[in-house]
């Protein structure tokens, strides 16, 4: 049986970036092969998107660019990095911010659908944790649904995250030199019900499942974006 009680989320207000000014570009899609996605026609359509003004411009072909201490956006992450891990670290080696333009794209376009539909803005912040080795491949892919069952299935077969870093952290795994990585992400959770084990897709009728405190599932790909990566010890 499933349960299908909904409820009912607001954006949360511990981390504003990013969100008061944009600069604007316009993004042709003209490679499907290149998404990470690409069953939704209208997701390829050409589009005029808002980047978020802390997003820097660079020569390279990069997309993981390393916030500077003395700033406010590295100030804000730790903040309230310190306070959703409880203490469970010693030391934050580096914050990057991940921009990569073709995922934030779907994701904006998922939003504005999610909106549109539910007449609300279901967008939260919320933490993922991941082996150091696995990192850069969601970076450049997005958060893949093939690493099901890593972060368990007690509440569905999909792409956990959560509000408490200090559970997400249960999930990484040091490297070497004693590292670990942690994603802050922005997730749709759209409209959620309490999820289970058996559950190997979405409900019929929900968006993302959820343990009806702190842990969000979805089961879309682009449905969250990989905001930051805080590596630390």
């Amino acid at each position: 049986v499933v349960d299908t009680t909904t409820y009912d989320f607001f954006q949360s207000n511990n981390i504003q970036l990013s969100s008061k000014e944009y600069r604007q570009t316009r993004v042709v899609e003209k490679d499907s092969t290149n998404l990470c996605i690409n069953e939704d026609q209208s997701l390829r359509e050409s589009k005029t998107y808002h980047l978020p003004s802390t997003w820097e411009t660079s020569n390279e072909q990069k997309i993981r660019f390393r916030l500077s201490r003395k700033t406010d956006e590295y100030r804000s992450i730790v903040s309230n990095f310190n306070e959703a891990m409880k203490e469970n670290y010693t030391q934050i080696i580096k914050i990057e911010r991940i921009q990569n333009e073709r995922w934030y794209m779907q994701y904006l376009a998922h939003k504005k659908e999610f909106k549109k539909r539910l007449q609300n803005n279901t967008e939260r912040i919320l933490y993922h944790g991941c082996p150091v080795q696995a990192a850069h491949s969601i970076i450049e892919d997005c958060f893949n649904r093939s690493f099901i069952g890593v972060h368990g299935t007690a509440y569905g077969y999909g792409v956990y995250f959560s509000s408490e870093a200090s559970y997400s952290h249960m999930y990484t795994r040091p490297n070497i030199n004693g590292e670990r990585c942690m994603f802050i992400a922005r997730v749709l959770i759209g409209k959620t019900t309490r999820g289970n084990s058996s559950m190997k897709t979405r409900p019929l009728g929900f968006d993302s499942t959820t343990d009806e405190d702190h842990i969000f599932v979805i089961y879309h790909d682009a449905q969250a974006y990989a905001e930051y990566l805080i590596t630390y010890k």
